[in-house]
């Protein structure tokens, strides 16, 4: 856990910061903890750090423009100690992901404390404010997370559906399709992401979205429909893969959304013995989203990569990669070797 002096220290910061810029990851959990934060502290500049951005680039390029006297990642697995080098603020990481070694930053991981604690950024930016807890459990349960104690007090209980099992919200419910737009709204160019972003922050309910009962409620969900038939196009077209094989691949060229991460939960959903590869082709690489619920993907993904000009990392279940095209179908083969190994290994033990 991150602990009750962490969470004050970090309270600190914020307070203390006269102008604070705060980077955030570009899926549920990072956008929440950042409107969480936002909504208490109005000073926050917020930039989204989106896949396949040039990290360097974009931290180097937004502190320039906006000389923060504190800088605030969430949600970032990971940050280049050349980069935190360069920086003469505070950097604060906030973080859930496996515990990186980094001097030179204030860390604050749930899993330094305890390894098996992964509850994500927008719990612990929820336990900093306090507020808004819808806008959080969609954090909170987008990252597979269920905070019963957090459920017990939440004013909006009809949107879970009576369920409570984490997989059934997020397919059967009306808190399930309000992470699947505060995902979507994140796809786009840049000034349409800016402009859903800033409409979210000036929504006080979730049924301004999910009824349209204001301007705004009805922008974010009319954006956020034309996305989702994208999505469902991309469901139905990975479904016709489905074999007898442990590996369900399905690959789709760039159409500028990256929806991989979206299409590989809901083929995990449906499809739960299976390990879930959903590869994106880029110019040069493939931008792949891998899911499992029997397979630990990170130690998997460092097997197959041996030899190969890719990387990858992020939790046990669910984890990202990107990989040079060239070798795009060795890698695969690689994750197929290593999983009937794996199997066999198994069976042994058995």
């Amino acid at each position: 856990m991150i602990k009750e002096e962490e969470l004050n220290e970090i309270k600190s910061y914020l307070e203390k910061a006269e102008n604070p810029l705060v980077f955030f990851d570009d899926d549920h959990d990072g956008l929440t903890s950042y409107i969480l934060l936002k909504k208490s502290y109005e000073k926050i500049h917020g930039v989204v750090v989106k896949g396949g951005m040039k990290e360097e680039e974009i931290y180097n390029r937004k502190i320039e423009e906006y000389r923060p006297d504190f800088i605030f990642v969430l949600d970032r697995a990971e940050i280049s100690q050349e980069l935190i080098d360069s920086v003469n603020v505070p950097l604060i990481l906030i973080d859930h992901h496996p515990v990186i070694e980094r001097k030179g930053i204030k860390y604050f991981n749930p899993r330094k404390n305890d390894e098996n604690d992964t509850r994500p950024v927008s719990y612990w930016c929820y336990q900093l404010v306090k507020n808004n807890l819808w806008i959080a459990l969609v954090g909170i349960i987008g990252d597979y997370c269920y905070p019963k104690e957090l459920i017990e007090n939440f004013e909006y209980k009809e949107l879970l559906n009576g369920h409570e099992k984490i997989e059934d919200i997020l397919y059967d419910s009306e808190l399930g399709m309000l992470v699947r737009l505060f995902n979507f709204i994140l796809k786009g160019t840049t000034t349409q992401v800016r402009k859903n972003i800033i409409m979210l922050l000036s929504v006080k309910d979730p049924y301004e979205i999910l009824q349209k009962k204001t301007a705004k409620g009805k922008f974010l969900f009319n954006y956020f429909e034309k996305i989702e038939k994208e999505y469902q196009k991309l469901v139905d077209k990975a479904k016709r893969n489905v074999t007898e094989d442990k590996v369900l691949l399905f690959t789709y060229p760039d159409n500028k959304l990256s929806l991989s991460a979206s299409v590989s939960d809901k083929l995990k959903y449906l499809y739960p013995d299976k390990l879930v590869i959903v590869a994106r082709e880029k110019e040069d690489y493939m931008a792949v989203s891998l899911r499992s619920n029997d397979i630990v993907l990170p130690q998997l993904l460092k097997k197959s990569f041996e030899g190969l000009d890719g990387y990858g990392g992020g939790h046990d279940k669910a984890a990202g990669a990107s990989i040079n095209r060239l070798d795009f179908m060795k890698f695969i083969n690689n994750i197929r070797k290593n999983v009937k190994e794996q199997e066999r290994l198994l069976l042994q033990k058995s």
